[in-house]
């Protein structure tokens, strides 16, 4: 196994997920709050895993994931060390839990696009009888 070639995946979630967090807790955040829909915030984390799958060798699912695994922890302390919340811990951790369950479901529609041209072009390649 190439290992090497594997984590750009894992690095561009990682990146990417507490790139997103970080935003949305200091700046976006009220934008939302103040719409009456604060749960639009968890879309945005779709991104990362449409990236990092694209960035993954063979448009894997778990390589965004664990990097949304490992950029959660960080985004907790972040959260907690740099913002003063109401929140208490375990909402902020259920928060971040849908924000990777969100990023993998960016992952895989990100793989369920491209499956879906792939076979379109092989229809296409095909002679129709």
């Amino acid at each position: 196994m190439n290992i090497k070639r594997n984590w750009s995946g894992v690095a561009c979630c990682f990146l990417l997920f507490t790139a997103v967090c970080v935003c949305l807790t200091f700046k976006v955040r009220g934008a939302f709050i103040s719409a009456g829909y604060p749960g639009l915030g968890l879309l945005f984390f779709i991104l990362p895993g449409i990236a990092a799958s694209f960035f993954s060798r063979g448009g894997e699912v778990i390589r965004p994931l664990i990097g949304a695994i490992l950029a959660a922890p960080v985004c907790l302390v972040v959260m907690r060390m740099m913002f003063i919340s109401s929140r208490s811990l375990v909402q902020e951790l259920a928060w971040l839990l849908s924000g990777v369950f969100w990023c993998a479901l960016g992952a895989l529609f990100f793989l369920f696009v491209r499956r879906a041209l792939e076979n379109r072009r092989e229809k296409v390649k095909t002679p129709s009888e």
